[in-house]
């Protein structure tokens, strides 16, 4: 695994070499002698090409094929600097090894920039402006100078005026660098200072050379020292990992640093016309090099235009689409909608048809395999449906898993259409490394044209959204046209909302409790938990009714909380009266977004605690949706749940998944047989053999076992005669009251038979 710390040795290297590097400079411009001042330049020029080589590797720093071009740079700027005092008679042996470091020198700057991701247009138009400046000052300063003295190899003059163009490169490539900078490094500092010492030597030496001299005096060879000393610290400093990577300025930051490079650039050329510009070669660079400045300033100005115009329309396109699909999204395809109403005529057969998809099982690939899984998912659905439907046709993403579709015809036409897009989920579709197959519920609704079209395309969306509601309450893969009476389901669905919010606050709801039974006594064993509302003007309204409505709304933690602290309120009650004795346990509802909430565990430990309620004595009842679609959450909560000594059952078991592997692979203690199977009992039917079945399993993975809806003495003794141990269901009572119970179930009586009550449904 790669160490983002750097080791105490490479933080401590950087720090040795540059001391080094500070004093072998000092004692080479005190020129002790030639050789002392070779064995200078060898030690830190050596170092620092070592530094190129094993730094960057020692920290793993990108881009790793630039720095073996810059440590050769250094070896061959090395054997220039210590040849040139020693071959004075043919100094074009020095100028051989420095020239080819000049072009490596570019091939490193090269590597660096485009990992830095810095080619960019304005940048370079900004360096080229700067470096045509320096050109034209270089040319006539240095570089023409240079080449028209007498008496010298034309070779020699020849490099002489090539220098100063190397550095004119060097300094473009040094203004692209810092404009990829918003912040700086140590080790970015450091090649820009190497950059700027490496041109002040160079100048130094031209300077000279314009008066035809090639070498004078160690002094001369200082800012060489300094640059590889800097260099080598550059190399073996922990920020050189950072230097792969840029941040770089927006394309319009005029910043006062970039100003400074600018303006006195596009001011050079009329400063040297004025104290350069005698001779007619000198006005013609100037006149070159002025024209090409304004040729590079116009450029920059159109580049600039051209960025504010592709930021503009990239900003317009993402208002108007799904960053994810590409696909329009609700802002689009409401402006499409509309665009259709208003041109699709009011009388005639064609109307206009929106369609409403949302995805069945996207919740449970999010939950399996991340996020990022559901966006893959997401791509792919939207792939599918491009083919899928007609050329010209319009498709949305709107949401999370949602997409709408806006079709102008006839309703024939847009139930092939519907058809077509529930065939792209008749194969698996690919979802990491393996594959899924899912459904989608879907929505229709449709207009005349004609009207305003603003309210009529609201209306379109609103009631598409709401058909598909209606048939994702009907079961996976499903499609449902939208009739008016679904207006009124939604009214009475928002004003049962309204009122379970108040039922909640003002006290309309309390808890009925089940007996649930040992089948060889009859004595209760437990009981269940069942809320019940009682509303002023609806009266009772049934639990199937209104809890739906809490898990939709986001109520359902809210209730459960209550109800589960009225259990065991009323546990504590009747353990304390001795209504019970103490192998009675309460059996509470836990629904699947309960169980998604981490905190769970400790909440219920501390209600134990609060009511001083053994955890042996309470066990909480959830459906085996919760272990197919229960993420990593609900199965941490569970194993937490069951550490505390919480009995967890599974109810209405058989009426879904039922897998062994489930139950296995959960903290489980015992399943619940669902009423729809004992109801069948007696009668000889498949019935007996699938409560057998279901006994036997539970036996082999020790789970306790509850039969539901008991309600006659023959499914009681069926049940029993196949190995069930306890019941709960209108034999023995319906759901009733804590002073009910105590009165006809407690722990010193036993009534035989169906109890006489009668208070409501179970």
């Amino acid at each position: 695994m790669r160490s983002t710390a750097p080791p105490a040795r490479g933080q401590r290297a950087w720090q040795v070499f540059g001391a080094a590097g500070l004093a072998a400079t000092v004692v080479y411009v005190l020129d002790l002698s030639p050789a002392v001042n070779a064995a200078c330049f060898l030690i830190i020029g050596l170092g620092a090409a070592v530094a190129c080589f094993a730094g960057p590797r020692r920290f793993q720093a990108e881009p790793r094929a630039a720095w073996p071009f810059m440590a050769l740079t250094g070896l061959c700027f090395v054997a220039g600097v210590v040849l040139r005092p020693t071959v004075t008679a043919e100094p074009l042996l020095a100028d051989a090894m420095i020239v080819p470091g000049y072009v490596l020198l570019g091939v490193f700057f090269a590597i660096l920039l485009r990992a830095r991701g810095s080619i960019k247009r304005h940048a370079v138009l900004d360096g080229l402006i700067v470096g045509v400046a320096g050109a034209i000052a270089s040319a006539l300063l240095l570089a023409f100078p240079a080449a028209a003295i007498e008496g010298r190899p034309a070779i020699e003059s020849v490099l002489a005026g090539l220098y100063p163009a190397f550095d004119v490169v060097l300094l473009a490539l040094g203004i692209n660098l810092t404009f990829t900078a918003r912040t700086w490094p140590v080790s970015l500092s450091l090649l820009v200072s190497c950059i700027a010492l490496l041109i002040a030597g160079d100048v130094a030496y031209s300077i000279i050379g314009t008066y035809g001299f090639t070498y004078v005096s160690p002094v001369f060879d200082t800012p060489f020292l300094l640059t590889f000393t800097l260099l080598g610290v550059a190399a073996l400093h922990p920020s050189v990992v950072e230097l792969g990577h840029a941040d770089r300025h927006p394309v319009q930051a005029w910043s006062w640093r970039r100003m400074l490079l600018l303006v006195p650039a596009v001011a050079a050329p009329f400063v040297l016309l004025v104290t350069s510009g005698g001779s007619f070669t000198a006005r013609v660079v100037i006149g070159a090099g002025g024209a090409a400045i304004v040729a590079l300033l116009l450029l920059r100005a159109i580049s600039a235009v051209q960025a504010q115009v592709e930021a503009q329309l990239h900003s317009e396109f993402q208002a108007m689409h799904d960053p994810l699909t590409g696909l329009p999204n609700r802002r689009s395809i409401a402006a499409a909608v509309e665009a259709l109403v208003t041109t699709t005529p009011a009388q005639g057969p064609a109307r206009v048809w929106v369609t409403f998809l949302d995805l069945d099982g996207f919740k449970w690939v999010n939950d399996s395999w991340g996020h990022d899984a559901g966006d893959q998912l997401v791509i792919e659905v939207a792939a599918r449906l491009r083919v899928a439907l007609p050329a010209g046709t319009a498709l949305a993403r709107v949401g999370g898993d949602e997409f709408v579709v806006a079709y102008v015809g006839e309703e024939q036409g847009a139930l092939r259409l519907v058809d077509g897009m529930q065939g792209c989920f008749s194969s698996p579709l690919p979802v990491r490394d393996t594959e899924v197959v899912i459904s989608a519920s879907i929505g229709l609704a449709h207009a005349p044209g004609g009207g305003d079209p603003a309210m009529t395309t609201e209306a379109l969306l609103r009631d598409a959204d709401t058909a598909m509601y209606r048939s994702k309450s009907e079961g996976p893969g499903r499609a449902t046209i939208f009739d008016t009476s679904m207006h009124d389901r939604v009214r009475e669905r928002i004003e049962l909302e309204s009122a379970l919010r108040v039922a909640l606050n003002e006290g309309q709801l309390h808890v009925v409790y089940q007996p649930i039974v040992r089948l060889e006594t009859g004595r209760p064993h437990g009981a269940e938990a069942l809320v019940r509302w009682n509303h002023p003007q609806r009266g009772a309204i049934p639990p199937m009714t209104f809890i739906p409505v809490a898990e939709e709304s986001g109520m359902i933690g809210t209730l459960g909380t209550w109800v589960r602290n009225e259990a065991l309120h009323q546990l504590a009650e009747w353990r304390a009266d001795g209504t019970v004795d103490g192998d009675f346990y309460m059996s509470i509802n836990v629904s699947p977004k309960q169980l998604a909430e981490p905190n769970l565990p400790l909440i219920v430990s501390a209600e134990l605690l609060r009511y001083g309620v053994p955890s042996s004595a309470v066990a909480l009842e959830m459906t085996e949706s919760v272990m197919v679609d229960g993420g990593g959450v609900a199965a941490k909560v569970l194993f937490e749940l069951r550490e505390l000594g919480l009995r967890l059952l599974v109810d209405d078991f058989g009426t879904g998944f039922s897998a062994l592997g489930y139950l296995r692979r959960f903290p489980v203690t015992g399943v619940k047989v669902d009423r729809s199977f004992v109801s069948g009992l007696g009668d000889g039917g498949e019935d007996e053999e699938i409560v057998r079945a279901v006994v036997a399993m539970s036996r082999a993975l020790g789970l306790s076992i509850v039969a539901e809806g008991v309600e006659t003495r023959i499914q009681r003794d069926a049940l029993a005669a196949v190995g069930v141990t306890q019941g709960q269901g209108w034999l023995w009572g319906p759901g009733v009251t804590p002073g009910d119970f105590a009165l006809h179930w407690a722990a010193d009586r036993h009534v035989p038979g169906p109890a006489p009550l009668t208070a409501g449904n179970s």
